[in-house]
């Protein structure tokens, strides 16, 4: 097959990928995506346009985009179309032990306290790149399905690297962009490594109906055997979140709706209120991170490159953080007449964002350690602790900043 050159090569079309190719695109840069999951699959789980009178149910895998992240999207274009009926913002973030009540509402931030209007949206995964990939325009060119079988570098030199596909052959790029997800095919190929481990615990996830309004807060009950979390979703509706040891997990995932539903119930705090499951489903908990960002032409973004305990759910903030600073050196450099590779750059942004993706990964593993132990000393210095916060003032109000991705 003839072989395809571009000066930007993504394999992966989720949310970071797409993004990225948005951004290049609207450089003037030529750009190729490489996604594997068909189209007709992509789009039948996604959304329908907000302008159709039923609205499909929300999807089971949906994102928390802080403030920073939403620049990120309007500054590629894509926030602007996003369907109004598919976000929903939340103003409100809190932390607690044990049962929510007047007494004890444990540390809680706002976007008054911070002035702003709200913290961040809760959006659904698939309706976010279904809206990204709407915006791809004449600079960007889509192989999907495609399945990656080889990566060859011993051109790099000569200005570009390939990778070999079963459906269209070979595709080269100056720049190729690993933004495959944690198990990343691409980041093998190039021959980089990465250490991590899987945590003793996995997540309940289900999404159901409340007895309540929308809301606009986001909590997270610590508890002896783990976080539970509630993640507000446009209507009466919620996410929530249930970490627990493994088989515990899998046993709840396999329950007949209403009866996982009297389950959440008796375990999570009673403002939750009454509830009926609509989906649910289950993974388990791991942290990985890549020895480095980049090999020859290929650089790491995403999960490809770090994946975190989802605890305050930043997984996607620090994707779509990768993802600008990316854009940002490389772009740079083409101002600069150097190529899109260049070593410097691509070193640059590892040695930046691994720097900041070690300390949300060390903070969250700190976080997590700290709120599931259940020595009776460490019990104490964490409430003691969340009482502080919440009276700490500047601190509480920079601690809020950085978590809604104000600061950092």
């Amino acid at each position: 097959m003839t072989k395809k050159l571009f000066d930007i090569l993504i394999v992966g079309g989720g949310m970071v990928g797409a993004s990225l190719a948005l951004r290049f695109s609207q450089a003037g840069l030529q750009v190729a995506v490489i996604e594997k999951t068909p189209l007709s699959l992509v789009q039948d789980s996604m959304p329908t346009d907000a302008a159709e009178t039923t609205e499909p149910p929300i999807d089971l895998r949906v994102s928390a985009i802080n403030r920073r992240s939403e620049q990120w999207l309007q500054d590629i274009g894509v926030w602007q179309h996003l369907p109004a009926t598919r976000l929903c913002p939340y103003r409100a973030l809190q932390a607690f032990e044990g049962d929510s009540q007047p007494h004890n509402e444990g540390l809680t931030f706002t976007a008054t306290e911070l002035n702003q209007p709200y913290l961040g949206h809760i959006i659904e995964n698939n309706s976010l790149q279904k809206t990204m990939w709407q915006q791809f325009n004449e600079f960007i060119t889509l192989f999907c399905p495609a399945t990656v079988v080889s990566l060859s570098q011993q051109s790099a030199i000569s200005g570009y690297a390939s990778v070999t596909t079963k459906e269209f052959g070979e595709i080269s790029g100056r720049l190729l962009i690993a933004a495959d997800g944690a198990q990343s095919q691409l980041r093998n190929l190039a021959g980089i490594g990465h250490n991590g481990w899987q945590y003793q615990q996995a997540c309940l996830v289900a999404t159901v109906d409340t007895e309540y309004p929308q809301q606009d807060i986001t909590w997270q009950q610590f508890t002896e055997q783990g976080p539970r979390a509630f993640l507000p979703l446009p209507g009466a509706q919620a996410s929530l979140v249930w970490y627990d040891d493994l088989p515990k997990v899998k046993a709840l995932a396999q329950l007949p709706a209403a009866q996982l539903a009297l389950e959440i119930q008796q375990n999570f705090p009673a403002k939750l209120g009454k509830i009926t499951v609509k989906q649910q489903g289950w993974f388990p908990l791991t942290r990985m991170h890549a020895n480095r960002y980049w090999q020859g032409r290929v650089v790491l973004v995403g999960d490809a490159a770090h994946s975190i305990n989802p605890l305050a759910g930043q997984g996607v903030n620090l994707g779509f953080a990768d993802a600008a600073l990316l854009a940002e050196l490389v772009l740079q450099a083409l101002s600069e007449g150097r190529d899109l590779a260049d070593s410097q750059l691509l070193q640059q942004y590892w040695q930046e964002r691994k720097k900041a993706n070690l300390l949300m990964m060390s903070a969250m593993d700190g976080f997590y350690q700290l709120f599931s132990s259940r020595w009776p000393v460490l019990r104490l210095a964490r409430k003691l602790g969340l009482t502080a916060a919440a009276k700490a003032g500047p601190l509480k109000a920079w601690v809020g900043a950085y978590a809604a991705g104000l600061k950092g």
